[in-house]
């Protein structure tokens, strides 16, 4: 067992407790300042020191302390060589620091150190390169940036906490900050002194989802303090963490919440306001809010002593109106703070006038236009008809069709709604992008839909069935844009990658395509029954092949199959068929490696079938009976391509000449397996065959002969 210290003379002295002996078995100088921490890693193999000189220091504890130089220490006034390694240098002060565990990066792949000091950050180093590999910020400070209130931020001590991958730090203004290594952020803090708290505000930012799949918010998750400081202090009322909202660059004199206590309105000596609201991708399940700045209200020439929401909002969907501010220049303002309105269109006959807003929905107006006879006699006014409600997040993109009296719209939680003007339903709903879609339009007559999305893609849907039939892909960025001309030739999409993409309707082209070959497969299927008819067995099987119809180049062979030579002393005289056909087997004999490639691709799938084993083996003794071996071998040649046999390797081979003879692999081992099942199968038969002939033989024997005990006695 030993002991570890550093002390004010800048050495780090080691001193075993198993020994009897009251002096350092080991004292290690390399820094000129008070060593502030000492971190040994769980191996007990490193030593790592750090103090006030900006500097870390890495030393040798395994090679010094082997069984040879331990046993040397024991003596007093002998001491243990402990060599330093590795110098690092920080370029800061460091009050804390500590080895990773090997489960944090730590010693399994290089050995890493965490630093926590004078400038309020907690980094992560790389011994064995000397660089910072994480930094782990999240302790906030207000926008004075003077040295008094950057010294509030330093820390003063930092503890690693390896049983839940944190590293927990305390900064000089008594708050203590939680870093989670896994997910390199900031999970907790506590906040130890507010000093004059001015203004306080109950805040319900935090949704959850019940049995039913309903969002609820709740009403008080959440607590606004302000102080006699430029920071907004939120404190999560069941946890007691706290973030701190910095913007403001004097004191934050009031508070208020608005729009069902989801928002934050704060007043500053700044002459100006601001509102807060949390970040969608904060909500999530089990994680608190992340705030922002969503508005800065500048017109005021003092102090913002004052400030108020409008009280009265929709419950379902609570929403702000109005806000106002009161100030030490003595006057009283009202803003407008309603949702950004994000797309505006007009109906083809000029009657309505649709919006899209952050505030997750779309709003239909009337408008009301008049032009009398006259300069600056026009006349317009617009009346609110129906606010279509049912997307979750905010709405990008509003469309009226030119030829149904429906409103497309395009939302953030990646869905696009069809509404109806008569009742203000939504009609039906399109799902299928990965992201926020941003534009909707309408395509062939209203039949159709064309979306881009921030996930760079464009589709196009069939408006009866709610499907996607085409997805278009060339962008890498979010696609702002998308035009389509009054032809509807080509649609035109433009995205954040600088790139601007021409989409041609290819729909005619591709039926023409598809009657083109229709029409020529009737062609050819006509050949086939000509040269079936006429006789010509070679260009039939050559057709069928080239057609890929296995079922028609199988219904020729079986045709012909039974006018085959089957005695053996066939075989023996060197019988004119073997397929049936002599036509048959010159075609086998003469087929180019290409066709016979495709052929034997037929043929493996034959012979798995016990309908049609018969065929394929037919056509495989042919093959082998017909052409040497060598002929065969040049099917599979690298430089002859062959289609067909490429299938047949399935793996991922390095080149041509591997995948062939991967093919070649993959057709014997699909052959063997089945022709030895018939075989086995086939003498089975004969052998029940001669036992049946033995039983009849046995039946009539017993039949025609009678025995002399049935001859009748006559007499």
């Amino acid at each position: 067992m030993r002991l570890i210290t550093g002390s004010v003379d800048s050495r780090v002295r080691i001193f075993d407790l198993k020994l009897q002996r009251t002096d350092p078995i080991a004292v290690l100088e390399g820094h000129i300042s008070v060593p502030r921490s000492l971190s040994v890693s769980f191996d007990g193999k490193w030593l790592v020191t750090a103090g006030r000189d900006s500097v870390i220091l890495v030393w040798d504890l395994h090679s010094a302390f082997s069984s040879g130089q331990s046993q040397s220490s024991t003596k007093k006034g002998t001491r243990v060589d402990v060599k330093l390694v590795k110098t690092v240098p920080v370029l800061e002060q460091i009050e804390a620091a500590g080895i990773l565990s090997a489960s944090d990066g730590g010693e399994e792949k290089s050995l890493k150190v965490f630093t926590a000091g004078e400038k309020g950050v907690v980094k992560v180093w790389d011994v064995n390169s000397g660089k910072v590999t994480l930094t782990l910020e999240g302790h906030t400070v207000g926008a004075d940036s003077s040295e008094a209130v950057e010294e509030q931020g330093q820390i003063i001590n930092a503890v690693y906490l390896s049983q839940t991958s944190t590293i927990a730090s305390l900064h000089a203004d008594q708050t203590i900050l939680f870093h989670s290594l896994k997910t390199r952020t900031l999970s907790r803090q506590f906040i130890g002194y507010n000093d004059q708290i001015i203004d306080a505000t109950f805040l319900g930012p935090t949704q959850h989802t019940d049995d039913d799949g309903e969002h609820h918010t709740s009403s008080t998750s959440h607590l606004a303090l302000a102080t006699n400081s430029s920071l907004i202090r939120i404190y999560d009322t069941s946890t007691l963490d706290a973030r701190l909202l910095s913007g403001h660059t004097d004191m934050v004199l009031c508070l208020d919440k608005g729009a069902g206590r989801r928002v934050l309105g704060s007043g500053s000596k700044d002459k100006s306001a601001r509102i807060w609201a949390p970040s969608e991708g904060g909500e999530g399940a089990g994680e608190d809010p992340s705030w922002q700045c969503v508005a800065i209200c500048e017109g005021h020439t003092e102090s913002v002593g004052a400030i108020a929401f409008s009280r009265r909002s929709d419950s379902a969907s609570p929403s702000l109106r109005f806000m106002v501010t009161g100030s030490q220049d003595r006057t009283i303002k009202l803003w407008d703070v309603q949702s950004d309105i994000n797309s505006l269109d007009v109906s083809p006959n000029d009657q309505f006038l649709a919006t899209a807003s952050q505030d997750k929905t779309a709003k239909i107006f009337s408008v009301e236009y008049s032009l009398k006879p006259g300069k600056g006699n026009a006349k317009g006014d617009l009346k609110l008809v129906a606010t279509l409600q049912g997307h979750k997040r905010g709405v990008w993109n509003v469309k009226f069709s030119r030829f149904d009296r429906v409103v497309a719209t395009a939302s953030g939680d990646k869905s696009v709604k069809l509404w109806s003007l008569e009742s203000f339903a939504c009609l039906k709903t399109f799902e299928g992008h990965t992201n926020s879609v941003l534009r909707v339009d309408f395509l062939n007559k209203g039949l159709q839909l064309a979306t881009s999305a921030a996930d760079g893609l464009v589709k196009i849907w069939n408006v009866k069935d709610e499907e996607c039939t085409t997805t278009l892909d060339n962008h890498e960025e979010k696609v702002w844009a998308l035009a389509i001309p009054a032809h509807e030739k080509y649609i035109v999409s433009a995205a954040a990658d600088s790139v601007v993409t021409f989409w041609e309707d290819c729909t005619e082209l591709e039926e023409e395509e598809k009657l083109a070959e229709k029409a020529e497969l009737v062609l050819k299927e006509q050949d086939f029954l000509n040269y079936v008819n006429l006789q010509d067995y070679r260009n039939a099987i050559l057709l069928a092949l080239s057609m890929d119809q296995p079922r028609r180049l199988f219904t020729l062979f079986q045709t012909i199959r039974p006018n085959r030579t089957v005695t053996f002393d066939d075989e023996l005289n060197n019988s004119p068929s073997v397929t049936g056909n002599v036509s048959v087997d010159e075609v086998i004999r003469t087929l180019p490696p290409l066709e016979l490639g495709r052929l034997l691709k037929h043929v493996r799938n034959w012979n798995a079938n016990t309908k049609t084993f018969a065929v394929a083996q037919t056509i495989l003794h042919a093959v082998l009976k017909l052409r040497p071996a060598a002929d065969i071998l040049k099917t599979f040649d690298p430089s002859e391509s062959n289609e067909a046999l490429m299938e047949l390797a399935d793996e991922e081979v390095v080149g041509p000449k591997d995948k062939d003879m991967r093919a070649l692999k993959e057709l014997l081992d699909a052959l063997i397996p089945y022709t030895e099942r018939h075989l086995n199968r086939a003498e089975k038969l004969i052998q029940d065959s001669y036992v049946v002939d033995y039983i009849l033989n046995e039946m009539d024997s017993g039949i025609l002969v009678p025995s002399e005990n049935d001859a009748m006695e006559i007499s």
